[in-house]
């Protein structure tokens, strides 16, 4: 019989990810949320998922009830208040309700740092403190302390991506130079599954690192080789913690209330002092070369499988003057109803580029392919092999078909010369008795030469994109 396990931040970034990994090894499972319509079609049928708050101490004694094993992954970064006082009374109130509740251990993330070489910053020392109010509830505790973490979609990628990327030349900071030991997201999750199930003795605290000592400023570094990024560093020592979150703010994800904590954070070393969790544990940590790596790949794995009219119908999506982002890439998207079945609007959708053109401003368009010619690229030259089928593969002009879904989702990638990747998706899905086109131009820029190309053609795809959506929609009704 599998033993019921809690898990608590199951909305965030580490407890999103380790929700997948209990679901897929087929744990009971529950959650505990302040709002359980954020898990709405995040979670599986067999996940029980229940509302309540640990500063308020509510729902707690439900979420407990029956549990063995509680992984308690919330902390108040984002806070506005006292967020150490926040933090020491969830943590004394889920303690001691867990404790009641007859649990048997709580699996909790803490983070890596230590008093006695270098000061801890506030964020740190109360993570630290958290760790000791679990302990002493009386419930076993298995504590992890880590440091930054390297995923698609963590704070502290999504951190060092928006400077890469945006910031040819980057004044830097003092705490660029601060030695880290950062894990991959995988690797992490691969630690806290195995802490359900390890034996253990008492209330161990473990540190767990990457298997690379790197500073910030080399983890910017092996970004931007992996992303072909040019990247020029100049040291500015006078640059305090609260200009430098006022800075992040500017050119980053981070707001400034959350930089200045992250940054308190970052300018100590965080190491793994103590390696006695590859002892207990099985997992061999990779390093932040492999780890930026995956990162990316995951990324393109998670992109190429998204449905664009969900993604963008979702609440909370950072807009930018180009339209919306997501990660890198920069995405215009439109849509259009027809009054002609999916299979004719599909059909004009085939027949795009070669002889039939783009249903609007061909000449722009054989001007962009003059223009590529001359920098070595393909051209419009190419054509398409056959002027109505198409197949994966298949050349478009200086397009290549991605992917191709009959009657439902064409893709087509882009092979012209860019600073940057770039795609062009249509999909039809059918709306009462006709059907509703989606046309999305997606860019990956690389760099800020791609985010400048990207907003430099911003007005001339506003007016091109349009008139071809409206283009490929009379073509499907005239056929």
């Amino acid at each position: 019989m599998n033993s019921l396990i809690l898990l608590t931040g199951a909305t965030g970034y580490v407890g999103g990810r380790l929700l997948q990994a209990l679901e897929r090894e087929g744990h009971a499972l529950r959650c505990l949320v302040r709002q359980p319509g954020r898990l709405q079609g995040r979670v599986g049928p067999a996940t029980q998922v229940v509302a309540g708050d640990l500063l308020e101490n509510t729902g707690l004694e439900e979420a407990l009830a029956g549990v063995e094993v509680a992984y308690y992954l919330v902390h108040s970064m984002g806070s506005a208040g006292a967020f150490d006082a926040d933090d020491r009374r969830a943590a004394q109130q889920f303690g001691a309700v867990a404790r009641a509740a007859g649990v048997g251990r709580i699996v909790y993330l803490g983070g890596l740092g230590h008093a006695d070489t270098g000061r801890l910053s506030p964020h740190l020392r109360s993570r630290q403190e958290v760790g000791e109010i679990l302990r002493q509830s009386g419930v076993p505790v298995l504590e992890f302390r880590a440091s930054i973490v390297l995923g698609s979609g963590s704070l502290s990628f999504e951190l060092i991506r928006a400077l890469v990327e945006r910031l040819p030349l980057m004044v830097t900071p003092r705490w660029v130079s601060v030695l880290a030991q950062p894990i991959a997201i995988e690797d992490l999750v691969a630690y806290l599954l195995a802490a359900a199930r390890v034996p253990m003795e008492g209330s161990p605290v473990f540190e767990i690192g990457g298997a690379d000592r790197v500073t910030y400023g080399g983890i910017m570094r092996a970004y931007a080789r992996q992303r072909g990024i040019r990247l020029l560093m100049i040291p500015v020592p006078f640059l305090t913690p609260y200009l430098s979150s006022l800075w992040l703010g500017l050119v980053t994800p981070v707001y400034a209330r959350i930089g200045q904590k992250l940054i308190n954070s970052i300018r100590h070393p965080s190491l793994v002092l103590d390696a006695g969790a590859l002892d207990l544990f099985t997992v061999r940590p990779m390093g932040v070369e492999e780890a930026i790596r995956r990162a990316l790949v995951h990324e393109d794995a998670a992109y190429a499988t998204t449905r664009w009219s969900d993604a963008l119908s979702s609440s909370g999506q950072p807009r930018t003057w180009g339209g919306v982002r997501f990660g890198t890439r920069l995405v215009d998207t439109r849509t259009l109803r027809v009054a002609t079945s999916p299979a004719q609007a599909f059909g004009a959708i085939q027949r795009i580029g070669g002889a039939t053109g783009w249903y609007a401003c061909n000449a722009l368009w054989r001007l962009r392919g003059a223009l590529d010619l001359l920098v070595g690229g393909v051209g419009m030259r190419r054509g398409r092999a056959h002027p109505e089928a198409l197949r994966v593969g298949d050349a478009v002009d200086f397009w290549r078909v991605e992917a191709l879904e009959a009657g439902r989702l064409l893709r087509l990638s882009a092979e012209m010369k860019l600073p940057g990747r770039a795609w062009l998706e249509f999909e039809v899905t059918p709306d009462g008795t006709g059907c509703r086109l989606r046309q999305t131009a997606i860019f990956d820029p690389v760099g800020f030469w791609g985010q400048a190309y990207w907003y430099a053609l911003f007005p001339v795809h506003q007016v091109v994109f349009a008139r071809m959506l409206r283009g490929i929609g009379i073509g499907a009704i005239r056929q």
